[in-house]
């Protein structure tokens, strides 16, 4: 555990509200209703996206307000703020897309401006959407101050006249459905409003769920809670709790963030992923947590324990269950306790109780054996995602094979330049059964920004074509993408990865059960190509998206834009008075 003193007890806002030379910090916090007694406590900054954006973020305002209550119980000085999300489900298909994963680190960044600005002792983090996840795991590891992260809550499911489950994947794959006569405009309109009913992020085992349970696995969250659906009053006590145990570590000295985020706990998390068909994205996600906290953790990391770890979670949008189904037999723990039970998970970790995952897990049941299967007895015996590598992507790509019938496919590659081109072709239906549709130039650097593909690969589904073509792409996908769908090629076409010299007609296999993905052209070839290669050329960039393109690195690192580790150092000593001058001093009063 990090060298730290027993407690951290204004460690940090000692520097903002102590010693005569504070006396205007003190006179400016005062306007905010604070008074001598609460100038001498901790201060513990909450943080949220809530927002009317999106659903996701609805319902975080309440429970946010919630864990104030919890600091104070714990006798901190509770300071709430907010930060800005982007909406997966309103930014796909269109421009806005690239404006999603570089909020991630906007996020990040600007809970780190805020706590190091204002020198907040501890910090409770609340997300709901895709990006703000990992943004806000981010945050912690980077500031490494007491934290808890607290996920806001899946929505409940829509149901259709006949009584079947809707969500909103229901209405994307719907639109491909409609496309092709399968069903009328009237019946579209109906799905489209019973899909999503409440508040809360998408239900299935996409990637704000599956970035939950990853916050579990890590010890950044409290176990058992991620699956409590949004709408739910438990997460009401929830968050008072998490702003409780914020107190509890700032009196206890720790666990801090970077005391969890450790190489087993990482591989933790992508055995959690993989055993659940998670989201494709945690792939990208995972290795930035680790960046922060100064860990190389790379695709290659990654496909280690996806490749040792059973697909053992019968979750959508490969399998039949949502995120409430699971949170009746015990939630994420009952999947870490089957890969416990099988020899799949470090049970040593740390969580941010201080106590190891195998102690904390100990209070919650094991696999029921139809939602969550034994580790003996998995669905399939290695994870629901595969990292493929090969000479058109070098440093990796990525494929979630969860509900996948066959994981062979060799087909001729049809090449566009960007998703919309790509997208055009699709809704026309102008592509044939055993194509390999390509689309490049939308990588991190490339896009820039990496947009998701779901508006494309949900389209196909839709069209009932799921299979029968394939799609490869140095974008992103959603959590909520099936089919045989490739996507994170590493590097990206910008880069100058093998997949900018892909030429229409050109024969790819695809092997996911061996890992691996071949363009069929000799090194001279490729090498000739190359030669003749000329970058594609998008409108002039500014403003984010200019500072993005300048900053991101390579996917297979996490497309982080920093050089990770950050030290904050403590103030020299002859800067702040110590703690012991306290705050009622002769020379600070008038």
């Amino acid at each position: 555990m990090t060298d730290t003193p027993r407690s951290l007890h204004k460690h940090r806002s000692r520097a903002v509200t102590e010693g005569p030379g504070r006396a205007a910090h003190r006179g400016f916090l005062r306007a905010t209703g604070m008074d001598d007694e609460t100038l001498a406590k901790s201060m513990v900054g909450i943080v949220s996206t809530a927002g009317d954006n999106t659903p996701c973020s609805k319902s975080l305002g309440p429970q946010a307000d919630y864990a104030r209550l919890g600091v104070a119980e714990g006798g901190g000085h509770p300071v709430s703020f907010t930060t800005i999300s982007v909406s997966d489900g309103t930014s796909m298909g269109h421009d806005g897309m690239r404006m999603s994963l570089l909020s991630r680190e906007l996020i990040a960044d600007s809970v780190e401006l805020a706590v190091r600005g204002h020198a907040y002792d501890g910090l409770v983090t609340f997300g709901g959407c895709d990006k703000t996840l990992p943004g806000m795991m981010m945050a912690m590891v980077r500031l490494n101050v007491p934290s808890v992260f607290v996920y806001g809550g899946s929505m409940l499911p829509g149901y259709s006249p006949e009584g079947e489950e809707r969500t909103v994947l229901t209405a994307i794959e719907g639109t491909g459905r409609h496309q092709t006569g399968a069903i009328t405009l009237k019946q579209l309109d109906q799905i489209e409003r019973t899909c999503a009913m409440t508040v809360g992020a998408c239900p299935g085992q996409f990637t704000a769920n599956t970035m939950a349970m990853v916050g579990e696995a890590l010890g950044l969250s409290l176990l058992g809670t991620a699956t409590i659906p949004a709408v739910y009053s438990e997460r009401l006590a929830l968050a008072r709790r998490a702003g409780l145990r914020v107190m509890q570590i700032l009196e206890n000295g720790g666990p801090l963030p970077r005391d969890l985020i450790t190489r087993e706990s990482l591989e933790n998390a992508c055995a959690a992923v993989a055993a659940t068909g998670g989201s494709t994205n945690a792939a990208m996600h995972i290795p930035a947590i680790a960046h922060e906290a100064g860990i190389v953790f790379t695709f290659d990391d990654v496909a280690r324990v996806f490749q040792r770890t059973p697909l053992v979670a019968d979750l959508s949008p490969g399998g039949r269950y949502l995120a409430k189904d699971l949170n009746v037999i015990g939630g994420v723990p009952v999947v870490l306790n089957a890969l416990l039970q099988g020899g799949h998970l470090h049970g040593h970790t740390m969580t941010v109780t201080g106590r190891t995952l195998a102690e904390e897990l100990a209070a919650f049941p094991g696999p029921d054996g139809r939602i969550v299967r034994e580790a003996a007895t998995p669905i399939h015996a290695s994870g629901g995602l595969v990292v493929l590598k090969g000479n058109l992507c070098p440093d990796g790509a990525l494929i979630k094979i969860a509900g996948l019938k066959s994981l062979q496919f060799d087909g001729r590659a049809r090449v566009f330049e960007t998703e919309e081109d790509c997208m055009k072709a699709v809704a026309a239906q102008a592509y044939e059964p055993g194509d390999v549709l390509v689309i490049r130039n939308e990588g991190p650097r490339g896009g820039p920004g990496m947009r998701e593909m779901l508006a494309v690969t949900a389209a196909i589904y839709g069209q009932g074509r799921g299979e029968q073509v394939a799609l490869l792409t140095d974008g992103r996908f959603s959590g909520a993408t099936r089919g045989m769908c490739i996507g994170y090629a590493s590097p990206e076409a910008a880069a100058g990865g093998p997949i900018a010299l892909v030429k229409e007609g050109d024969r790819i296999r695809i092997d996911a059960a061996a890992g691996t993905i071949v363009l069929e052209a000799d090194e001279a070839e490729l090498a000739r190509r190359r030669a003749a290669a000329k970058p594609f050329q998008r409108e002039r960039l500014a403003g984010a998206l200019e500072k993005y393109a300048k900053l991101v690195g390579p996917t297979h690192l996490g497309a982080v834009t920093h050089s990770g580790c950050v030290d904050w150092p403590y103030p020299e000593d002859d800067q702040v008075p110590s703690i012991d001058e306290g705050l009622g001093g002769k020379d600070v009063q008038p």
